[in-house]
């Protein structure tokens, strides 16, 4: 049997449970709106979320994600603005600077492995190319906050959109195919933490390399989130004029 998700003293029997929970505590305020005691310390017990790994070369990346930061410093929590009216968690420390987070990244966490790992930095290799696409197409074609999804075409918000990379070159299989390419040996790669707590190679070179190899063969829509969860198996098939691409 699965066992439940616990996040300080609440209990969720899905990872979609916990991120519904967090969801509303963010929808039920308003923009600049300070949280009350209880969503505080939501927040809290959230920053404090921790994964357990068996093996000893990969616990050090088992740290929290926000591992940085001094929790007892924080002195209140509040509703920020991001992109496109987008809400999300900004914490105000005693110093009065502040930091945003990102409760879906918390929760999202994959087990750490040596894959799993060269996958997550290959991700974040990509991160600012795929956001700049998403960017690009929300001022394209923003209408009163939103835009269509390039596979339903319904009007969707930023926050119910992603970059989604249409078959046959999903994200995984270009992950494989650059490390057959390649022929690398996991075992032997080195990866650090940035500023913004994102896991990175350390070698510039296998960064930009591939960096540029995702950009080569990646071919991106920006849809709904439940169309990029819900994908099956596709025939190849061509470009067309709606596919976008990095630039």
């Amino acid at each position: 049997m699965r066992n439940p998700l616990k996040i300080g003293e609440r209990e969720f029997k899905f990872k979609k449970d916990a991120l519904l929970h967090y969801k509303n505590i963010l929808n039920s305020y308003n923009f600049e709106e300070l949280l009350n005691d209880e969503h505080f310390n939501d927040i809290l017990s959230l920053l404090n979320y921790d994964y357990t790994f068996d093996d000893e070369k990969y616990k050090r990346l088992g740290q929290k994600i926000y591992d940085t930061i001094d929790y007892s410093k924080i002195r209140d929590i509040k509703i920020s603005k991001v992109q496109f009216n987008t809400k999300c968690f900004e914490l105000i420390f005693d110093d009065s600077s502040t930091k945003q987070i990102s409760y879906t990244y918390i929760i999202n966490r994959p087990k750490i492995t040596a894959d799993s790992t060269f996958n997550i930095a290959c991700r974040n290799t990509i991160n600012n190319d795929m956001n700049l696409v998403k960017r690009k197409y929300f001022e394209n074609y923003y209408i009163n906050g939103h835009v269509k999804c390039q596979e339903t075409g319904e009007l969707s918000k930023w926050e119910d959109l992603v970059v989604d990379h249409r078959q046959p070159n999903t994200f995984s299989i270009i992950v494989d195919r650059f490390k057959e390419v390649t022929k690398i040996d996991l075992e032997k790669i080195e990866y650090f933490t940035d500023d913004n707590n994102f896991l990175l190679f350390k070698n510039e070179e296998l960064k930009e390399q591939f960096r540029i190899y995702h950009k080569e063969k990646a071919t991106l829509r920006v849809v709904k989130k439940e169309c990029n969860s819900s994908r099956t198996g596709m025939a190849k098939i061509k470009k067309n004029t709606k596919d976008l691409s990095i630039e």
